[in-house]
Protein backbone atom coordinates (compact mmCIF):
# COMPACT_ATOMS: atom_id res chain seq x y z
CA UNK A 1 0.00 0.00 0.00
CA UNK A 2 1.66 3.65 -0.74
CA UNK A 3 -0.26 6.64 -0.91
CA UNK A 4 1.28 9.61 -0.75
CA UNK A 5 0.06 13.79 -0.54
CA UNK A 6 1.74 16.56 -2.62
CA UNK A 7 0.47 20.27 -3.17
CA UNK A 8 -0.66 20.05 -6.74
CA UNK A 9 1.93 23.30 -7.21
CA UNK A 10 5.14 20.89 -6.79
CA UNK A 11 6.55 18.97 -9.88
CA UNK A 12 5.49 15.97 -10.91
CA UNK A 13 8.02 12.89 -10.35
CA UNK A 14 7.98 9.35 -11.86
CA UNK A 15 7.80 8.32 -8.34
CA UNK A 16 4.25 9.43 -7.81
CA UNK A 17 2.61 7.14 -9.43
CA UNK A 18 -1.28 7.77 -10.41
CA UNK A 19 -1.75 11.60 -9.35
CA UNK A 20 -5.64 12.32 -8.15
CA UNK A 21 -6.00 16.06 -7.69
CA UNK A 22 -9.08 15.72 -4.79
CA UNK A 23 -9.81 19.30 -4.35
CA UNK A 24 -13.28 20.50 -5.73
CA UNK A 25 -12.36 23.72 -7.20
CA UNK A 26 -9.36 24.14 -9.52
CA UNK A 27 -6.17 25.43 -7.56
CA UNK A 28 -5.33 29.06 -8.06
CA UNK A 29 -2.70 30.52 -10.76
CA UNK A 30 -2.68 26.92 -12.83
CA UNK A 31 -3.56 25.91 -16.27
CA UNK A 32 -5.10 22.54 -16.84
CA UNK A 33 -2.94 21.67 -19.24
CA UNK A 34 0.28 22.69 -17.38
CA UNK A 35 -1.20 19.96 -14.62
CA UNK A 36 -0.01 16.29 -15.30
CA UNK A 37 -2.83 14.51 -13.76
CA UNK A 38 -4.76 11.06 -14.23
CA UNK A 39 -7.69 12.31 -12.53
CA UNK A 40 -9.16 15.19 -11.24
CA UNK A 41 -11.82 13.62 -8.17
CA UNK A 42 -14.27 16.21 -7.05
CA UNK A 43 -16.63 14.40 -5.55
CA UNK A 44 -13.68 13.17 -2.76
CA UNK A 45 -13.46 16.27 -1.90
CA UNK A 46 -15.02 18.11 1.22
CA UNK A 47 -18.67 19.40 0.85
CA UNK A 48 -18.69 23.15 0.13
CA UNK A 49 -19.90 24.27 3.50
CA UNK A 50 -17.22 22.09 5.45
CA UNK A 51 -14.67 23.61 3.41
CA UNK A 52 -15.85 27.17 4.22
CA UNK A 53 -16.54 25.87 7.77
CA UNK A 54 -12.98 24.75 8.02
CA UNK A 55 -11.26 27.62 6.93
CA UNK A 56 -8.01 25.78 7.22
CA UNK A 57 -8.03 26.36 11.04
CA UNK A 58 -5.36 24.17 12.48
CA UNK A 59 -8.06 24.38 15.73
CA UNK A 60 -10.90 22.81 13.39
CA UNK A 61 -8.88 20.00 12.38
CA UNK A 62 -10.19 17.08 14.83
CA UNK A 63 -13.60 18.47 13.55
CA UNK A 64 -13.15 18.63 10.22
CA UNK A 65 -11.14 15.07 10.20
CA UNK A 66 -14.29 13.80 11.66
CA UNK A 67 -16.89 15.55 9.84
CA UNK A 68 -14.90 14.52 6.42
CA UNK A 69 -15.00 11.13 7.53
CA UNK A 70 -18.62 10.82 7.60
CA UNK A 71 -19.04 12.50 4.24
CA UNK A 72 -16.67 9.86 3.13
CA UNK A 73 -18.24 6.90 4.50
CA UNK A 74 -21.47 8.09 2.70
CA UNK A 75 -19.54 8.00 -0.66
CA UNK A 76 -17.70 5.00 -0.99
CA UNK A 77 -18.18 4.00 -4.96
CA UNK A 78 -16.16 7.14 -5.06
CA UNK A 79 -12.92 6.41 -3.06
CA UNK A 80 -13.71 2.28 -2.60
CA UNK A 81 -12.00 2.40 -6.36
CA UNK A 82 -8.76 4.40 -5.31
CA UNK A 83 -8.85 2.62 -2.15
CA UNK A 84 -8.19 -0.98 -4.70
CA UNK A 85 -5.62 1.00 -6.53
CA UNK A 86 -3.71 1.91 -3.72
CA UNK A 87 -3.47 -1.24 -2.43
CA UNK A 88 -1.80 -2.13 -5.74
CA UNK A 89 0.34 0.70 -7.19
CA UNK A 90 1.74 4.18 -5.92
CA UNK A 91 -1.61 6.95 -5.69
CA UNK A 92 -0.48 10.53 -4.69
CA UNK A 93 -3.12 12.77 -3.74
CA UNK A 94 -2.52 16.12 -4.76
CA UNK A 95 -4.26 19.23 -3.29
CA UNK A 96 -4.00 22.98 -3.68
CA UNK A 97 -4.14 24.40 0.11
CA UNK A 98 -0.95 25.82 1.71
CA UNK A 99 -0.87 24.07 5.02
CA UNK A 100 0.68 20.69 4.35
CA UNK A 101 -0.51 18.89 7.70
CA UNK A 102 -4.09 19.91 7.95
CA UNK A 103 -5.55 19.56 4.61
CA UNK A 104 -8.02 17.23 2.98
CA UNK A 105 -5.41 15.09 1.28
CA UNK A 106 -4.04 14.11 4.53
CA UNK A 107 -7.36 13.62 5.87
CA UNK A 108 -8.06 11.26 2.91
CA UNK A 109 -4.86 9.30 3.04
CA UNK A 110 -5.50 8.70 6.78
CA UNK A 111 -9.05 7.85 5.54
CA UNK A 112 -7.92 4.85 3.04
CA UNK A 113 -5.16 3.70 4.80
CA UNK A 114 -7.40 2.35 7.67
CA UNK A 115 -9.53 1.40 5.50
CA UNK A 116 -7.39 -0.39 4.00
CA UNK A 117 -5.83 -1.81 7.04
CA UNK A 118 -9.10 -3.23 8.63
CA UNK A 119 -10.89 -4.05 4.94
CA UNK A 120 -7.76 -5.20 3.02
CA UNK A 121 -8.45 -5.02 -0.82
CA UNK A 122 -10.85 -7.17 -2.82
Amino acid sequence: MSIAVKRVYEPAAKTDGYRVLIDRLWPRGLKKDDVLLDQWAKELAPSTALRQWFGHEPTRWDGFRHRYAAELDAASTHWRPLAEHAARHVVTLLYGARDEEHNNAVALKAYLENWLRTHGPR
